[in-house]
């Protein structure tokens, strides 16, 4: 893998040199737009919205939006200046913390981080130590032109870096259904709780299938085969609250049986 960008965990005094690495892959099925009939690409153009003329890439600049229309232009060296004072280049962790005490919901990207050769045994204390006291390193980290919180744990051989949102980029959480005053009985809650316990399971990432994926690349098969194409079983409807019990029932005694047979 050839990496992405290299800069230097920034770890008390020490500097360690690292690279980094897309750690995901993104194999979800890519869809092109086509016209109806001839099937030829559509493309699009990026167009001025005063004049629809076509504008070249090296003629297109940064607006920071301050208010409604009126803008505020960098041109990439002011910004790139700008994150060189926040310290671009290094992922500079400031803290540790249990993993347990930051809510996935903050987690944006994973990216693996791997030493430069001058910086294996540097990289290898680290690394170590992190897996030692079970901890997760909090920094901050400017990558192009952005700088992210982020978090490091070390992950068998290998440092994993998780980009982060800031706090207030998170959303509360306002649905007035939520709000809405419904009796819950004690029952209800304990059949739900069964089937919890019936449905608990080590992870194992290896049932984990993509499904959806498979079906369009197996209906792209049978399209190419010219072979009749299977419309799937319609999306299972909501339980209405007069049968809810009766739901819980069943749903309890089919993950006995589900459980029975894992």
């Amino acid at each position: 893998m050839r990496p992405t960008w290299k800069g230097a965990i920034s770890f008390g005094l020490v500097t360690i040199p690292v690279g980094l690495y897309t750690a995901t892959d993104n194999k979800r099925p890519k869809f092109r737009q086509l016209r109806h009939g001839d099937h030829a690409r559509v493309r699009y153009k990026r167009v001025a919205e005063t004049d629809g003329e076509e504008v070249p890439f090296e003629k297109i600049v940064k607006g920071y939006e301050i208010e409604k229309d009126r803008f505020v232009v960098f041109t990439d060296e002011e910004l790139a200046q700008a994150l060189k004072t926040k310290g671009s280049g290094l992922v500079e962790v400031v803290q540790f913390v249990r993993a347990e005490e930051i809510d996935p919901i903050y987690y944006r990207a994973s990216y693996y981080l791997a030493p430069e050769q001058t910086g294996i045994k540097a990289y290898r204390i680290f690394l170590s130590a992190l897996g030692e006291r079970g901890l997760v390193g909090l920094a901050r980290v400017a990558i192009r032109d952005r700088e992210y919180p982020a978090t490091l744990r070390a992950e068998d051989d290998v440092i994993v870096m998780e980009t982060m949102y800031w706090p207030d980029e998170i959303r509360e959480p306002d649905f007035e259904e939520i709000e809405t005053e419904i009796e819950v009985t004690k029952q209800e809650v304990e059949m739900a709780e069964m089937i919890i316990d019936n449905l608990t399971a080590p992870f194992d990432p290896a049932e984990w299938v993509d499904d959806s994926r498979e079906a369009v690349e197996e209906l792209a098969k049978r399209k190419m085969e010219g072979k009749e194409v299977i419309a799937p079983d319609g999306a299972p409807q909501p339980t209405g609250v007069v049968d809810l019990m009766e739901a819980l029932k069943a749903s309890v005694e089919a993950t006995k049986v589900k459980r029975k047979a894992g």
